[in-house]
């Protein structure tokens, strides 16, 4: 199972963590991705088959504190800020202005 971090736009948004399947990781992040929009998502898989494979982690919710990482991340009404997140949906490849130098490194030595 891969821990899947849900951030949503609204206010009261308690930015959980579900499992999802290896199968369901690999429709919802592709290409060794580990950010995605829930509105690419519907966009790629189409409405029918994005439900099918994203409900299902609704039933599988785990605490913050039992959680062994985060393998991704879902976001869920953040359409106006997509300009932030790096264009091949990878945490490694963000823009060196918005992570620090430890960042950096790390992000460097990880590609």
């Amino acid at each position: 199972m891969k821990n899947i971090q849900i951030i949503e736009g609204a206010d009261n948004a308690t930015f959980s963590i579900f499992q999802a399947t290896d199968a369901e990781f690999e429709a919802i992040f592709p290409d060794c991705r580990d950010i995605e929009l829930a509105e690419d998502l519907f966009a790629r898989l189409g409405e029918i088959r994005a439900r099918a494979v994203a409900e299902p982690m609704w039933d599988r919710p785990i605490l913050k504190r039992d959680a062994l990482g985060i393998h991704g991340t879902l976001f869920y009404g953040w359409l106006d800020k997509r300009k932030y997140l790096p264009s091949s949906k990878r945490e490694v490849d963000f823009e060196h202005s918005s992570i620090n130098a430890a960042q950096r490194r790390l992000f460097k030595s990880s590609k």
